[in-house]
């Protein structure tokens, strides 16, 4: 069972890891809005040669194939609750690595979410 854990974890970091440099690639096109939309394949060729972007796609791609993987081996009832772990995981990596703010409520939240998954690991 650790191993399984262990890989579920694995799959949701990765995803954290996608969300990560997604947010770092999009960071460098700017906010996208209707004006960058009227000239949406120019967009998409930047979106699409961006490394940053790739990177994230394909941590995604990474995280799928390990999710199959714990799928195949536990409990769907048991693994889909911990991918909440995710959300923890991107607030603390927002705040640490892009500086975003984080308000008490949002924390509380996070705790709430490591409390449920906590629960249903255990039973």
């Amino acid at each position: 069972m650790f191993y399984s854990i262990a890989l579920i974890l694995a799959s949701v970091l990765v995803g954290v890891l996608g969300q990560l440099f997604l947010k770092a690639g999009v960071a460098k096109l700017g906010t996208i809005g209707a004006e960058t939309l009227a000239h949406l394949p120019q967009l998409l060729g930047t979106i699409a040669t961006n490394p940053l972007i790739i990177v994230g796609l394909a941590c995604y791609g990474l995280g799928a194939a390990m999710w199959i993987v714990v799928l195949s081996r536990v409990e769907l009832s048991m693994a889909y609750p911990m991918l909440g772990l995710g959300y923890v995981f991107v607030l603390l990596t927002s705040w640490l690595v892009f500086g975003e703010a984080v308000t008490p409520l949002r924390w509380a939240g996070a705790l709430m979410i490591v409390a449920g998954v906590v629960l249903v690991a255990r039973s």
